[in-house]
Order: structure tokens, then C-alpha cells, then sequence
């Protein structure tokens, strides 16, 4: 079969996006979050529709190119159309962008520090309708290396929350093609790996649509991996520190790939990690004292909330009581990563593995967090459970977050 199918494929999945993320421009769009997320919406059929059609048409270029080559540039070209195609649309589906946008303001113009002051504090700033509803009254959990990225845009920004959406879509898109070429670079199927997380269609919505972070996290993580696929151990250490630096469960997937590497013998990265995260936490404690070191506080609460597509929930809503259902999903992630532990200690780190165990028992499960879990499936050529795992995530998390 000649690759020209493969990319007839993927081109339809880039055009079946395009066509999703118009649709955000009708007027009254229930795409589109108002009012801190909280505005009453109407149902988006046919961009589930048209999502749905675009991610089968990923899954066929994914089969086709399991029996066929196709050059690199080419996947990688059809990469940048799928993720940048979002681009042309107003914000998608969340107001996180927005919370960003007022986290960093409040350090950047508001006089304040994001991990003391909550985004309620400052009802002058411009982001104060915009910063999602849950948020306003939280300080921020994210991770110092993110907060010192958000200042700049909110400077950048200025008073414009569409320019602060169109910055932090712009970052998110940017960042999966990175991921997308880091997992190439590490897969001895470059084309495929690289389709694997450049086709996705729901990653593209909520990255270049919704501007996550995840996908900085996502782009750190896969570069790491890749740094220490070519035997640069330091680069790869401090690439984890600044993902674990944005968010926390990077370290994770680092202990997996430590043990592994110890294991061949190899240098783990450490002094890189170590180096990187002092000079970060330095960097932060002059800037916002050692209060960013309470947003595991914050953070902790939010990791036991849950989401209706979480295992606990689905737990819950088969007759479990509320304790059992997260004491179940506890023991399966703890009798996992002991599992991928023993892995690890006999050379073999498998993270793509580790990605969906996290997802798949997380109290706190959310679209966007494909972002950082499909890099890591993709470049494990010969761990087929691996990508079948992120492809069932993606699945069944595509509807998530969608007004219907």
C-alpha cells in the first residue's frame, strides 16, 4: 500500500480540526468558556462529530503506517498542520489559560505573589472575569518554572485576554511539535512516533485550542528521553527537573528511568536534575520567597478532587462506597509502579506504561493530560500495550470537557 494513504490521513484528520475549531466562531459558541467557565452552554454535536471523524482518521494513518514507511519531514509537515490548525480559533473549552494569564499577572503587574495572594485579591487585574470560577479564590499550584514563564506573557499580554489566550496556544501547539520530534529522535520509527503524537487530534484541540501547560510538560519529558537516548545524561536530568518544576508527576516517570539506568549502568542524570532544580528553587525564592513551596498545598487538595471520567467516579457510580473506590484505585497504582518498578531495576523503564497507569487511576483525570503521556507511549517501539493504552485513553477521554 503506498504511503500516500497514510497521508491522505493524516492530512484529513488536519482539515476534520480545522473544520472543529471554526465552529468555535459562531456566535453565542458553546466552545468557548464565558464568564469563569461558569456561563450556561449549549450542546456541540458537531464538533464531537467532527473530533470523533478526525481521530479515526489518526488511527487509520497509524495502521497504515505500521505496514508502510513514510519520510519524516512528510509526518512531521502533516505534525504541524494537525497542531497548528487551532491556532485560528477563539480559546477552546477551558478557561485555564486565562488562570495562567492571572497567576502571572498578579507577580508580573499586580505587586503580589501567586503562591500568598489568590486571583480574587486583585479585582482590578484584566484577567479578573476571565480566571476560571474554581480558581479565583486559590493561589497557585503550579510549579515555579511555569510561574516565572506566565509573567512574561501577562506583561505581554497587557490588558487583552485574547492575546493572553493566543500566547499560551501558541506555547502549547509549539511545544507537542517539540514532543513530536523528541519522540521521533528517540524511536527507531521515526515517521511513526512521530504521527503517534503529532496526528492526535484531541491533543491538538486542548493544546493549540486550549493552551495547556501539559503540553510544556509533555515537550520536557519527551526531550529528556530523548537526551538520554543519546547518552546525554546531564541535559536530560535537567529537562526533568524543569517538567517536575511545572508540575510534580514528572518525578515519577525520573525515579522509573533512574532505576533503569543504574541498572545498564549508565549515568542517571542526576547531577543535572540537582543542579537545575537548585538554580530554579533559588531563582523562585528570590522571586517569590519560600512560599512556591506551598503549592504542593493546594495542589494536594486539587489531586483529591474527582472527575466524572476518574476511575473512582465510574467506582462510585457502580455501588462503591467513596473510600473504597479510591482506596481501589490507590492499591492498583501502587501494585502498578511496584510492578514497573521491578521493570526498571532489570533495565527497562517503561514510561509509557507508568504514563497510563497515572492516568488510568488518578482521582483527578482530565483531557489534557494526553499531553504528557502520549510523548512518552510513542517512541516504545516494541512495548505495544504502551501506545494501545494511550490510544484507549484518548478514546475515552475525547469527549471530556465538550458541552453536550
Amino acid at each position: 500500500m503506498s504511503p500516500r494513504a497514510a497521508l491522505a490521513a493524516g492530512c484529513s484528520a488536519a482539515a476534520l480540526v480545522g473544520l472543529a475549531s471554526a465552529l468555535a466562531w459562531r456566535d453565542g459558541s458553546p466552545l468557548v468558556p464565558r464568564d469563569g467557565g461558569l456561563a450556561a452552554q449549549g450542546s456541540a454535536w458537531a464538533f464531537l462529530a467532527l473530533l470523533v471523524a478526525a481521530f479515526c482518521a489518526y488511527l487509520a494513518g497509524l495502521a497504515l503506517l505500521r505496514r508502510r514507511a513514510l519520510a519524516l519531514r512528510a509526518a512531521i509537515a502533516v505534525a504541524v498542520a494537525v497542531q497548528l490548525v487551532p491556532l485560528a480559533s477563539p480559546l477552546l473549552l477551558s478557561t485555564d489559560a486565562w488562570t495562567y494569564w492571572g497567576y502571572g499577572w498578579i507577580a508580573a503587574e499586580g505587586g503580589g505573589n501567586p503562591y500568598v495572594d489568590p486571583p480574587s485579591a486583585f479585582p482590578e487585574s484584566p484577567a479578573a472575569g476571565y480566571v476560571g470560577a474554581d480558581w479565583r479564590d486559590t493561589t497557585s499550584v503550579y510549579g515555579p518554572a511555569f510561574t516565572l514563564v506566565s509573567e512574561p506573557v501577562a506583561r505581554l499580554a497587557g490588558s487583552s485576554h485574547d492575546a493572553a489566550a493566543w500566547i499560551f496556544k501558541g506555547l502549547a501547539a509549539v511545544c507537542v511539535l517539540a514532543a513530536t520530534a523528541a519522540a521521533a529522535r528517540t524511536s527507531r520509527r521515526p515517521a511513526l512516533a512521530a504521527a503517534f503524537v503529532g496526528w492526535n487530534p484531541v491533543i491538538a484541540i486542548h493544546a493549540g485550542g486550549g493552551g495547556h501547560n501539559d503540553a510544556l510538560v509533555g515537550a520536557l519529558v519527551a526531550a529528556a528521553v530523548a537526551s538520554a537516548a543519546h547518552r546525554r545524561a546531564a541535559l536530560g536530568g535537567s529537562l526533568w527537573a524543569l517538567a517536575t518544576l511545572v508540575k510534580w508527576v514528572p518525578l515519577v516517570f525520573f525515579a522509573l528511568a533512574a532505576l533503569a539506568d543504574r541498572a545498564r549502568r549508565r549515568a542517571t542524570g542526576m547531577i543535572g536534575l540537582a543542579v537545575t532544580a537548585a538554580a530554579v528553587g533559588a531563582l523562585a525564592t528570590v522571586h517569590y520567597g519560600l512560599d512556591w513551596i506551598g503549592a504542593v498545598g493546594p495542589l494536594a487538595d486539587n489531586a483529591v478532587r474527582q472527575t466524572s471520567y476518574a476511575l473512582p467516579s465510574r467506582l462510585e457510580d457502580l455501588g462503591l462506597p467513596h473510600g473504597v473506590a479510591l482506596a481501589v484505585a490507590l492499591a492498583l497504582l501502587a501494585a502498578g509502579l511496584v510492578w514497573l518498578a521491578l521493570d526498571a531495576h532489570r533495565g527497562r523503564a517503561r514510561l509509557g506504561r507508568a504514563a497510563c497507569l497515572v492516568l488510568a487511576t488518578t482521582p483527578y483525570l482530565v483531557v489534557w493530560y494526553l499531553a504528557w503521556a502520549v510523548p512518552l507511549a510513542a517512541p516504545e517501539d516494541d512495548d505495544r500495550l504502551a501506545r494501545l493504552g494511550a490510544l484507549a485513553l484518548t478514546a475515552y477521554l475525547l469527549p471530556q470537557t465538550i458541552p453536550l
